[in-house]
């Protein structure tokens, strides 16, 4: 039991992980129609700037907010100067844009700071938490925490900030929210800013634990894919459901499952997403999309 118990709290605590990169996708989708695939190599470059400002002597929480900040900018600029240009072309080429972008960021990481595995720290004690004969990682909870209170932000944003609310209007319903007088164009760059932090968040959090290189986001990315299949790609509160459930579900099955073990609880990925898409392939939390021809 004791053995079940600390699977499922590494499992959020990764699932967490997958919950903020999950949001991020879903984010991007609602305003677009696109699925972002270098969504992980934006939160892998955004973790890097962290680890610059850190070894320049910044205090870890000042460098983490400065991270936020220049990827929410940074966010903007690739939505303004890479994707508006091709808003309005056929999804197959914006989807090769994101591709793109994902193989320009991996590369320039690797040129700029090699391809070498680099220590990143973290801000959590490292001497494990011990509740009876439980224990768990202090930073697996401190990982849960630091991914919640940026989750419960960014809802009370969208829900009681004026800013928030058009956001969600824009992506809702862009020709009503023109004639509202919303600028449409504006809040979608917005939106790519804030995926952009949430995915800085994921990289920033799962660092310490997977150590930092150009590649490190890769398998967090495919999980992140099936929970935002899970919850449903339009769902924002199903995205952070399902980053949750695929983290419990990844640990308890590489724990019992003994075919599986690590080497192939990618796998178990996998598998949620061909199971989701030939069951319910909007999702869990997704509304179907119905268009007439």
């Amino acid at each position: 039991m004791e053995i079940f118990i600390q699977q499922v709290v590494a499992g959020l605590a990764t699932g967490s992980i997958y919950a903020a990169l999950a949001l991020a996708l879903v984010m991007i989708y609602e305003a677009t129609d696109v699925v972002n695939f270098a969504q992980g190599e934006m939160a892998m470059f955004a973790t890097y700037v962290c680890w610059t400002l850190l070894n320049a002597g910044m205090p870890y929480w000042a460098a983490f907010f400065a991270t936020l900040a220049i990827a929410f900018a940074g966010g903007i600029v690739i939505e303004r100067v890479v994707i508006r240009p091709v808003e309005n072309a056929p999804i197959l080429t914006i989807v090769i844009v994101t591709i793109g972008l994902l193989v320009i960021f991996n590369s320039l990481a690797g040129w700029i700071y090699s391809y070498v595995q680099k220590p990143f720290p973290s801000p959590f004690p490292k001497e494990p938490i011990r509740i009876g004969g439980i224990v768990f990682g202090a930073h697996a909870l401190g990982q849960i925490a630091v991914t919640l209170v940026v989750l419960l932000c960014i809802w009370l944003f969208f829900r009681f900030t004026p800013l928030g609310l058009a956001m969600r209007a824009a992506a809702q319903n862009p020709v009503s929210s023109r004639l509202a007088g919303i600028r449409v164009g504006w809040m979608l760059a917005l939106g790519w800013g804030l995926a952009a932090m949430f995915g800085a968040v994921a990289g920033i959090m799962v660092a310490p634990v997977l150590f930092l290189d150009p590649n490190m986001m890769g398998g967090v990315q495919i999980y992140a894919f099936a929970a935002a299949t899970l919850g449903g790609f339009t769902s924002p509160l199903g995205a952070v459901v399902g980053g949750l459930i695929v983290g419990v579900v990844e640990n308890l099955v590489g724990t019992y499952v003994k075919f599986i073990g690590t080497e192939l609880k990618l796998t178990v990925a996998l598998a949620i997403i061909i199971g989701v898409l030939l069951v319910k392939p909007s999702g869990l939390f997704g509304r179907a999309v119905v268009r007439r021809v």
